[in-house]
């Protein structure tokens, strides 16, 4: 009688629990179904409102690019020199020299909160600070302009960089996402090869002189890894796909603006962060990529990802610095 009961008891818990599976399976079809369908309708309307601005936005950026090219009388060279020299400079220059005064002086006193290495380039080295600035237009002038000529020429046989109608929005995305792969593989590889030991000593050591960076330390170079490093891995993208210099131009902007974050030294708010390369300024052998794709497959972000750091390497949405909020564990006394 025991053993019918017991048989029984565990017939109707089977029969229980396969009822609550069935119950899980249909609500969460539900769920699902109905989230894809919102989720597509949504998409749809925000495709939809995307499509009219980028209509309007497009007439509105097709004009003006006219009239800069009327007013440089379609002289190629010129154009070249403005998109692909001029404009990234001063996206350059203007970024850096907002934080080169948080670094010099302090203030404002809402940026330096936001200092990764705190107590580190408070204030900045002068000295220091002066020959950063002397190698990185060094670099520029003497090594990136110069680069541009054979760059052109190139351009200029594609056939298709400076013409009068500009890329549509979804050939840039795609252009971008291109560029930026082929920016993180050659970068990363090239990244990694200075800093074998011979490379290192000779070459990549002066860029590693700061191991609490600022902004303008991204071109703070020997000129052989300016190039090799800094410059091939951004130029080749636009080289390969033959790009408008309206592309290039924005691209160079990007990457010029992008590696500054990274080296600045600050985890600003709503901007991307710049924890994964400051760590790599810090520890040497660590985090060698750009967007830590390639560290992540050859286990060279191991380290990394068992530090703050790495539970700070996100986008800022608040005001409340990353340090105070997830502050570093107290250290063990001696």
């Amino acid at each position: 009688f025991k053993l019918k009961t017991q048989q029984h008891l565990l017939t109707v818990v089977a029969c229980s629990q396969e009822e609550k599976i069935w119950d899980a399976v249909r609500i969460a079809t539900y769920v699902l179904v109905v989230g894809l369908l919102t989720f597509t309708a949504l998409m749809n309307s925000v495709s939809w409102y995307v499509q009219e601005i980028w209509e309007t936005s497009g007439h509105f950026w097709q004009a003006k690019w006219l009239k800069l090219y009327n007013f440089f009388e379609g002289k190629e060279w010129v154009i070249f020199l403005f998109g692909a020299a001029l404009v990234p400079s001063l996206v350059f220059w203007s970024f850096n020299g907002i934080l080169m005064v948080a670094d010099v002086t302090g203030k404002p006193n809402f940026i330096t909160r936001y200092r990764i290495q705190l107590g580190k380039n408070d204030p900045v080295d002068t000295k220091k600070l002066q020959q950063a600035i002397y190698t990185a237009l060094c670099n520029q002038f003497f090594v990136s302009f110069p680069m541009l000529i054979p760059m052109f020429y190139l351009m200029k046989w594609w056939g298709n960089t400076f013409s009068v109608e500009l890329p549509t929005f979804h050939w840039f995305l795609l252009e971008l996402s291109i560029f930026t792969f082929i920016e993180e593989i050659l970068f990363y590889y090239s990244h990694r090869l200075a800093h074998l030991p011979l490379l290192y000593k000779h070459i990549h050591k002066k860029h590693h002189e700061w191991t609490a960076p600022i902004g303008v330390v991204s071109i703070y170079a020997h000129p052989v890894e300016h190039i090799l490093s800094n410059t091939l891995p951004v130029m080749t993208g636009p080289m390969i796909m033959g790009s408008h210099i309206a592309s290039i131009a924005v691209w160079f902007s990007l990457a010029l603006l992008t590696t500054s974050i990274s080296h600045c030294g600050y985890h600003l708010p709503l901007l991307p962060s710049p924890e994964f390369h400051d760590f790599h300024h810090l520890k040497f052998n660590q985090c060698y990529g750009v967007l830590g794709l390639l560290d992540y497959l050859h286990g060279t972000d191991t380290v990394f990802r068992q530090t703050k750091a790495f539970e700070r390497h996100r986008v800022l949405l608040s005001l409340t610095p990353l340090s105070e909020s997830i502050p570093d564990s107290p250290k063990r006394a001696e």
